[in-house]
Order: structure tokens, then C-alpha cells, then sequence
């Protein structure tokens, strides 16, 4: 059901599971992503698509649905030949397919409480070069809190549970969302894209993570699109710089190749991690690409013993 208590009162209490990549969930089901919009352009062409990818994650055992709007932005539309309004809508309609997920789950008899996070993703995913693993766009960070305030605006506007300000790789960028996401009226979380104890531009996690401390709109901070062996200490600097619940949902382990726009390599992700996550301060856990339903129902088993 529909959560009748807030995700920062459920994250207090304890574990919360977050769900899978959404690209590859898709792409399982025979949808084509190697366009530069990647899984928001079936937000016009395939919404159904979308909602039953959310809904494979439900069942799988996610209690978070994060949007389709990683890489949905009014620039990246607007290249697309789609306008302002239409891009409003769309934005809107990746919160509202989510939802249609939580009353599917609902219906078939899932009772526990469901929330939807509607995704931000960084100013290098629109631009669909790999730069979002980069950072450092040569922006500052009032430039960057212009491009993403109307688009979190419109999200916002669509009443999800919690703005996912993720894959961040620089912390310039970081303080970008952070002032952007003021004044909104709806909670957030900031993650980070990693490299071992750095964001992916080279500032110290201590620094990146510091710039969230004090921000009553953030609910949790943390790491994702990362490796799994990144995960545990940045929790650690995580929990200890800012007090705040933890967010982790690393990658199977794979490397992008922005080139070839492909995966490349071996998964090193293994369920049972988690509880090295969660002993460390990590209270929203879940994964990011390559990671699917099946691994999703192997962390909820493991969190659910845990507790």
C-alpha cells in the first residue's frame, strides 16, 4: 500500500529496501534503450513498459521505486523535438507510473508500505557522454543549480514521496541540487557517484558529503553507479560526517563503456554484502545497474533475517 508513514520515519525504525536498475529491466524485456534519452524515451513511447518493470521490483521485495527520469530533461527532450509542455508532462508521468505500480502491487496482495522516489539525475546525463562519471562540466555551481531547478520542480509537483538526487560525481554539483531543492516541500536524498573514497571528479567523500549535513530537506545521503567494493567505507564517511541514514545501491560490478554504450566485465555484487552495508550505518539499500528483481528478492531475504 500507499505509506501511511513517511520514508524518513520508516528509515528511523530500520532497514528499507530500494529497488533495481531500471535500464536493465527493460532491456530484459526486449525494449531498445541505445538512444541518448535511454529509458525516458519510452516514457512517451512505452509507459506500460515502465510501470510493470516498477512492479517486477515490488514483487521481487523493493519497498522504493525510483522514476524513469534518470536521463528525462527539458534539453534532452528538447534535442528530441519535444517541447517544454510535453517534457512537463512526460516528467510528471514517471511519478505517476510508479504509482500505477504501488496499486498493482497493491491489488496483488502486497501489503506492506511502498514509496516512490522520482529520480534527478546529473547534468552528464543529459548530455549522454559518460560525463556523468566525470563531473567537473566546467559549470558553476549556480549554472547548474539553474539547469536543474525547473525540472525538479515540475517532479516535485508530482507529489513523489522523496526526490532521488543521484549518481552525483561531483560535489560542485552536489551543492547544485542541494540549494535547488530548497523551498520544494518535499524531502530528498543525495548520492554520489564513487571512486574508493573520492566523488568520481576527485573531491574527498568527507567534503561531498559535509555539504549535506546541515540540509533539513535531505533524508538520507550516500553512494550509487558505483562499484560494491566502494560501498562499505564510504558508508562509513557517510554515517559519521552527516548522522543522516545511509542510501546504497552500487552496480553489479560491471564497467560502462560510454563509447560502445555497453556493459563490459564480470559482476563482483553479492547479496550478502548487505549486512556489511547495514552494520556500517547503510538503512536504504538496493542496486543500480545490472542488478535485477532477482538480486533485489536476495537483499530483502538477507535484510529481513537480519532483522
Amino acid at each position: 500500500m500507499t505509506s501511511t508513514i513517511t520514508l524518513a520515519e520508516a528509515l528511523a525504525a530500520g532497514t528499507v529496501v530500494l529497488d533495481g536498475g531500471m535500464s536493465n529491466q527493460l532491456e530484459s524485456a526486449g525494449h531498445d534503450l541505445s538512444d541518448e534519452l535511454w529509458s525516458a524515451r519510452l516514457l512517451a513511447e512505452r509507459p506500460e513498459a515502465i510501470t510493470e518493470a516498477h512492479l517486477a521490483y515490488f514483487e521481487a521485495g523493493a519497498d522504493v521505486a525510483i522514476t524513469s527520469s534518470y536521463q528525462a530533461t527539458f534539453e534532452g527532450f528538447g534535442k528530441r523535438g519535444i517541447g517544454p509542455e510535453r517534457a512537463a508532462e512526460l516528467l510528471a508521468l514517471s511519478v505517476e507510473l510508479a504509482r500505477e505500480a504501488v496499486r498493482r502491487a497493491n491489488a496483488e496482495g502486497v501489503t506492506r508500505p511502498l514509496w516512490v522516489a522520482a529520480s534527478v539525475g546529473p547534468y552528464g546525463a543529459m548530455l549522454a557522454d559518460g560525463s556523468e562519471y566525470r563531473g567537473r562540466y566546467g559549470l558553476s555551481v549556480g549554472e547548474l543549480e539553474r539547469f536543474h531547478r525547473p525540472r525538479l520542480e515540475v517532479l516535485a509537483g508530482a507529489r513523489p514521496d522523496v526526490l532521488a538526487l543521484e549518481t552525483v560525481p561531483d560535489a560542485d554539483e552536489g551543492e547544485a541540487l542541494l540549494r535547488a531543492v530548497r523551498g520544494l516541500g518535499v524531502p530528498a536524498w543525495l548520492s554520489y557517484s564513487v571512486a574508493g573514497d573520492r566523488t568520481r571528479a576527485g573531491q574527498p567523500l568527507e567534503e561531498a558529503f559535509a555539504l549535506a549535513a546541515d540540509a533539513d530537506e535531505v533524508i538520507a545521503v550516500g553512494v550509487n553507479c558505483c562499484a560494491p567494493q566502494d560501498v562499505e567505507g564510504a558508508v562509513r564517511i557517510a554515517s559519521r560526517v552527516t548522522g543522516k541514514p545511509v542510501v546504497v545501491y552500487p552496480n553489479s560490478g560491471e564497467s560502462w563503456n560510454a563509447e560502445a554504450r555497453a556493459w563490459a566485465g564480470g559482476s563482483t555484487f553479492a547479496p550478502e554484502q548487505v549486512r556489511g552495508w547495514q552494520a556500517s550505518g547503510a538503512r536504504l539499500i538496493g542496486g543500480c545497474c545490472r542488478v535485477g528483481p532477482e538480486a533485489i528478492g536476495s537483499i530483502a531475504g538477507t535484510l529481513a533475517g537480519a532483522r
